[in-house]
C-alpha cells in the first residue's frame, strides 16, 4: 500500500505542476512565477488538510491567524499560508490536455479514474476480506451540488452530529 500512496503523490504532485504550467501559459503576461511544487510539498498539502478536519475553524485562513483566540503554530511552521493556497489552487489529477471529446460518451469523472485505477490496484493486492463480510450502506444529507447525486424519497437519512 504504500507503493501506491507514492505513487498517488507523485501523480498529483506532476499533474499540479502541470495545471499550474497551464496557467502560465494562458495568461498574457505571467506575473512572477512561483517554484514548482515537490513531493513534500503536496504530502505537506495532503497532512495539513487531514488535521484541518480535525481542528475545525471558521475560514481557511483562520488556521494561519496571528490572533491569540485562533493561533495555531502548527500550520504556520509546517507550511505558508500563501504556499498552501497554491497547491490548493492548481491541485490537479489529470492532465486536461488529454480530456476525451464530449461528443464522445463523456464521464465527468474522467480526471479522477487513474487514482480510482490505482486505488483498486492496491485495495485487491492488500485487502482480501473474509467470506463473512456485510457491507452497509449509508445515506448522508448534504447540501453542496453534485451533478450525479440520486434521490430516494423513501431511504432513511444519516445526520452528520458536530
Amino acid at each position: 500500500m504504500l507503493c501506491c500512496c507514492k505513487e498517488l503523490i507523485y501523480i498529483l504532485t506532476e499533474q499540479t505542476n502541470v495545471y499550474y504550467q497551464q496557467h502560465l501559459a494562458r495568461q498574457a503576461r505571467p506575473s512572477h512565477r512561483l517554484p514548482d511544487i515537490t513531493l513534500a510539498d503536496t504530502m505537506t498539502f495532503i497532512a495539513l488538510a487531514l488535521q484541518m478536519g480535525r481542528t475545525l475553524n471558521d475560514t481557511l485562513h483562520d488556521y494561519w491567524s496571528r490572533l491569540r483566540q485562533l493561533h495555531n503554530q502548527f500550520y504556520s511552521e509546517t507550511m505558508t499560508h500563501d504556499r498552501f493556497l497554491h497547491v490548493l489552487c492548481f491541485l490537479h489529477f489529470a492532465d486536461n490536455s488529454q480530456r476525451h471529446d464530449e461528443g464522445e460518451e463523456y464521464d465527468r469523472l474522467w480526471k479522477l479514474w487513474t487514482i480510482f485505477d490505482k486505488l483498486n490496484e492496491a485495495y485487491a493486492k492488500f485487502y482480501n476480506p473474509s467470506k463473512h463480510l456485510a457491507v452497509v450502506e449509508v445515506t448522508v444529507k448534504l447540501k453542496g451540488r453534485v451533478i450525479f447525486r440520486q434521490y430516494i424519497l423513501k431511504k432513511r437519512k444519516f445526520q452528520h452530529q458536530n
